[in-house]
């Protein structure tokens, strides 16, 4: 194993459902699981194909109730190509004596490769060569190469190259009870002799899709023309030639596929335009090329070099964070920014959560502003654009502003499930997850963040002001005033913790003034009057009158700010919610030795029929948000404006209380207690986030990952090692850095993009140097400890570290 190759030395079917998802290509615009072009669906494979924010929704008869749900669909599966022996059964690695397989993926050129080796019942012994595409140069491009070598025989071989749109979406266990059909066959067309073009469109959403496949085949290094015939039935088109095989004698067939769909822009129509673009495409390797160079010159903005004191864990390391920074750019590439597309949380690359966007921009837009902050802007526009859903969603809940839903997919509405299944119990149970409204001010907090790294302040003018000042405006309405404490409450909502959501024996969901919620409410009001100021007099004056928004409403948003109610209790700690330090201590140890892997402690309780309402247990970080997302001199200033202490004792006190009583039922999790204990026990830190590198690549979860990739604990990771351990902060008008590398880390460098200006930071036990390699004219100002410095284009400024390695 390498740093830029993930690679599998041996067939494994329990596992190959987890190695489709990571080894799952794609280029912003669609991905294609990394299934063996042979496959289809069942207990051991599942290809899938996904089109960036293409979702249909379908209803379905549950316990006496219609339940409808949006899914990300899967697309007709392009891979299809097989062989057998005439008369045979088609070619199955289950079915065949392997001598040698390796699968590689090529991290850094964007190549999924694949060599077996086997021999047949009959003794025939052949190599299987396969190497796969999906074009980041070209969105609506796929390709592979295979050779076919037969080593000790001759004689015909028979081949299939298909396209197959009678899928359906079936790739989650526990969504098999809803309705999974989205796709209808339209057209199945043989464009011309090496060419065969399908047309489907979904049911709800009328979505069409065409995929055109252009395959061809060589012996010898000669293009054979092959007699082929064709199969149709609705859904499903298909080519058969059959080939003379040669002993030792290569066979070379390409297959490369256009796909197109009825929203893309510049087309006519979208069977049209896939025909066209599979005819004029040029040969794989020709395709190869160009993609490759677009990988080059991703990796030359988004690499981050590092080496490691203990060598021998360096390469996996190492190859981890290229896999994840590898499933970063193939959810948001460059495509990405001509888009109406959020970040799912699960990529595009398997039906969990439904392909939905989440909260998990919190952790994915961190490493995209810094580099292509572009791409960031996009995201943001696809909330843009959702805004009148978020009014409407606010105002049928008895709110003003804009109440942005916990899950979206193709409007914006509330896409959260009524019914969740456990599947430890097989019972069905409400879902109450929506209530989780601290999904705004993370929209707020993702608007602050890309502004202060790019100053983009048309985005700002007339789009993210508008976002922020609405999403205010629902935290002022959703706060209610306590005459007796002089406090504002937040009631009935759910913090990040999910697995508390109602009091315990209550039916009524929610809990009231969560502290994350109520913190970030408050913070969210500061920057709301903050982004006032910053916008231009006229766009100001133009956008409180178009908001209706008065003095009076402001001087509620800065009471509110001012007296958000925060509880404590155990002489210091923030309380996750009110009452919580009223419930009961977990049996930590007891469930351990009971159970195992206790990760997922909502499940093995409700199949007790207990439930975590009753315990001190949070799946993940709730409170210790607030010290992931702010410095502590941040923190300290909302604190102080609140009117609560915050000593120099309440973070290392919080995390921990906190952290002990933590499961990590979410990736998500130990990404965010790494961070929080950076500072403060370095060496639990380092270990926490080698933990949470290995949350995909390793199933840590048991069975998740084959269903989707965990974006945002992906890029967490990965953020972890651009900004949690230098400390980089982008605040005011300057670029903050803090380094604080682990004992582990010897050396760490990266370029990064802010404000218009390239740098290039290189940081080493002892001394951090920061060079701008290209500049605006404007100089910046980087900051370390009390000392600023300016820095304009082809300077360097060299700083001495206090104390950064322990």
């Amino acid at each position: 194993m390498s740093v830029w190759t993930l690679r599998y030395d041996q067939f494994d079917p329990e596992q190959e459902k987890l190695r489709e998802a990571l080894c799952t290509l794609g280029n912003g615009y669609f991905a294609t699981r990394g299934a063996a072009s042979e496959s289809r669906a069942g207990e051991v494979h599942y290809p899938g194909t996904y089109l960036a924010g293409g979702y249909n929704r379908l209803q379905t008869e549950i316990q006496g109730r219609t339940i409808e749900n949006e899914d990300l669909v899967n697309l007709p599966n392009w891979l299809c190509l097989g062989f057998r022996h005439p008369g045979g059964e088609w070619f199955d690695l289950r079915n065949v004596q392997i001598h040698s397989f390796r699968q590689e993926l090529n991290l850094k050129h964007g190549i999924l490769s694949r060599k077996v080796s086997f021999a047949d019942n009959d003794g025939r012994r052949s190599t299987l060569r396969e190497r796969r595409i999906v074009h980041m140069t070209q969105p609506h491009l796929a390709a592979m190469h295979v050779v076919f070598t037969p080593e000790n025989w001759s004689g015909d071989l028979e081949f299939r190259t298909a396209l197959d749109g009678r899928v359906i979406n079936d790739g989650v266990p526990r969504y098999r009870d809803l309705n999974s059909h989205h796709l209808e066959p339209e057209e199945e067309i043989l464009t011309d002799q090496e060419t065969i073009c399908l047309k489907v469109r979904t049911s709800q959403s009328n979505l069409r899709i065409a995929q055109a496949a252009r395959t061809r085949v060589c012996l010898d290094g000669d293009e054979l023309d092959t007699q082929r015939s064709t199969v149709q039935e609705p859904g499903y088109i298909a080519q058969q030639f059959t080939v003379r095989a040669r002993k030792g004698v290569e066979i070379h067939l390409e297959k490369v596929v256009a796909l197109f769909t009825s929203r893309d822009h510049a087309i006519a129509e979208c069977r049209l335009e896939a025909e066209k673009l599979a005819q004029r495409a040029g040969s794989f390797e020709e395709l190869l090329t160009s993609h490759s160079l677009s990988w080059k010159h991703l990796w030359r903005r988004f690499d981050i070099t590092y080496e490691e004191k203990t060598p021998p864990s360096e390469d996996r390391t190492a190859m981890i964070l290229h896999l994840h920074t590898f499933h970063l750019l193939q959810t948001t590439s460059l495509h990405t920014m001509d888009l109406d597309v959020g970040v799912p949380s699960r990529g595009w690359h398997g039906e969990a959560y439904r392909g939905h966007i989440f909260w998990d921009e919190l952790f994915i837009f961190p490493f995209l502003n810094l580099r292509v902050p572009e791409i960031t802007r996009s995201l943001l526009m696809y909330r843009y654009r959702r805004i009148n859903e978020a009014r409407a969603a606010a105002r049928e809940e008895g709110f003003r502003g804009a109440m942005y839903p916990w899950q979206s997919g193709s409007n914006g509405r509330e896409e959260t499930q009524k019914i969740h299944l456990n599947p430890e119990s097989g019972r069905w149970h409400p879902d109450k997850s929506h209530h989780q409204r601290h999904v705004n001010a993370a929209i707020v907090y993702n608007i602050r963040e890309y502004f202060q790294a790019t100053e983009d302040m048309e985005f700002l003018s007339f789009y993210g002001a508008e976002m922020v000042l609405e999403i205010a405006r629902f935290w002022s309405s959703i706060a209610t005033y306590n005459q007796t404490l002089d406090r504002y409450e937040i009631r009935d909502v759910m913090g990040p913790d999910e697995y508390h959501d109602a009091y315990p024996d209550s039916d009524v969901p929610g809990l009231n003034n969560n502290a994350y919620t109520n913190v970030m409410a408050a913070w969210v009001l500061n920057e709301a009057l903050t982004v006032l100021e910053l916008l231009p007099e006229d766009r100001r004056k133009e956008l409180r009158e178009q908001l209706r928004l008065g003095a009076e409403e402001l001087d509620l948003w800065q009471d509110i700010s001012r007296k958000l109610r925060v509880v404590f209790h155990d002489d210091g700690i923030i309380s996750q919610f009110e009452g919580y330090g009223e419930l009961e201590e977990f049996d930590w140890e007891g469930y351990r030795e009971k159970y195992g892997d206790i990760q997922r402690l909502d499940r093995i309780l409700k199949s007790e029929d207990d439930t975590p309402n009753r315990y001190k247990i949070s799946k993940q970080a709730d409170v210790l948000m607030l010290f992931y997302l702010f410095s502590a001199e941040e923190l300290g200033e909302i604190f102080e404006q609140l009117g609560y202490p915050f000593e120099y004792e309440t973070i290392p006190k919080n995390i921990d209380y906190y952290i002990k009583r933590t499961s990590h039922g979410s990736t998500l999790s130990r990404v965010a207690h790494s961070w929080v204990l950076i500072r403060k026990d370095r060496a639990r830190s380092w270990h926490l986030f080698t933990q949470a590198l290995e949350s995909d690549i390793s199933d840590v979860q048991g069975g998740t990952t084959p269903e989707g990739i965990h974006l945002g604990a992906m890029a967490g990771t990965v953020n972890m090692i651009q900004v949690g351990y230098t400390g980089l902060e982008t605040r005011g008008d300057v670029l903050w850095l803090n380094p604080c590398l682990p004992d582990n880390l010897g050396r760490l460098q990266m370029q990064i993009h802010y404000r218009g200006h390239n740098l290039s930071i290189e940081i080493v036990p002892g001394k951090m140097t920061i060079t701008a390699c290209r500049a605006r004219k404007k100089s910046i100002q980087i900051g370390y400890k009390e000392t600023l410095h300016e820095l304009d284009e082809g300077q360097s400024v060299e700083i001495a570290l206090q104390n950064t390695i322990s």
